[in-house]
């Protein structure tokens, strides 16, 4: 990846900023976008290579084809996009308002499709390039609490999976990751039934894998050409596999999941 120029959304933090410095030990070169300043420039400042920070709200679909000419310019090329940013949820769909579905497939589907959409037609004129889409297990699969994600997450691999179908022949070759629990700030900043900020994280991730793991494996998947990879451990890397195996077995283990939560939360409240 020397020299290669790679544009990193949500780079500011987790899976995103441990790729940017694994791209850039590599010899990458990186655009980094994100939402923090500070943090994206905390990350450019670990890096060994070259780098744009090119900040913006990535449901600003209107101030993307600007953006998009910028980042091309900076180099007249890109051979790598990771679309990474996303928001996550922790709350029943009875529960969650509509506005919350409304943000979540904007930042996690839309925003991502906008972009990529942008970038395809140069990258196809180019002779191609690599797009690496960070899904989820929750986009593989209907978890509790995660109805709005696990949505947007679907769609999203749906997205990329189509695009490369499209594409591979002309030397476009995508990439799609379902992380399971990867040690990063997606529960605490998670929203919650009425769109907060839940502000709390999950012992699943606190104790899921390192961000600079969850990088190693998909730059190894890059290398092997693959075109998708579960990252993740135990019961979440079964998840895929089970849902097409035997989708019952799976469907089962998810509702058992909340039967047990409700009675862990009854249990709380008679003590």
């Amino acid at each position: 990846m020397h020299d290669q120029v790679w544009w990193v959304t949500g780079a500011s933090s987790g899976i995103g900023a441990a790729l940017a410095r694994a791209l850039s030990i590599r010899g990458a070169r990186l655009i980094l976008s994100g939402r923090n300043v500070a943090a994206l420039e905390a990350v450019a400042a670990e890096c060994e290579t070259a780098t744009m920070i090119l900040p913006f709200e990535a449901t600003d679909y209107a101030a993307l084809p600007q953006l998009a000419e910028r980042a091309w310019d900076w180099c007249g090329r890109i051979d790598g996009l990771v679309n990474n940013a996303g928001i996550s949820q922790r709350s029943l769909a009875v529960d969650t308002d509509f506005a919350v579905y409304e943000q979540i497939v904007a930042v996690d589907l839309l925003a991502p499709i906008a972009l990529t959409q942008q970038l395809l037609p140069r990258m196809i004129a180019a002779g191609g390039g690599r797009i690496v889409a960070i899904s989820s297990v929750a986009g593989m699969a209907g978890v509790p609490l995660r109805s709005a994600y696990c949505a947007a997450k679907h769609g999203l691999i749906g997205y990329h999976d189509a695009v490369r179908a499209e594409n591979e022949h002309l030397g476009l070759n995508v990439l799609v990751v379902a992380p399971g629990s990867v040690r990063t700030n997606v529960s605490r900043n998670a929203l919650t039934a009425h769109g907060s900020v839940r502000g709390t994280s999950d012992k699943a991730i606190d104790n899921g894998l390192p961000p600079e793991e969850a990088a190693r494996q998909i730059l190894t998947a890059l290398d092997e050409g693959k075109r998708e990879i579960v990252v993740a451990e135990g019961m979440e890397a079964a998840i895929p596999a089970l849902r097409r195996s035997d989708p019952d077995a799976l469907f089962d283990r998810m509702s058992a999941m909340v039967q047990a939560g409700y009675a862990q939360q009854m249990e709380a409240t008679e003590s």
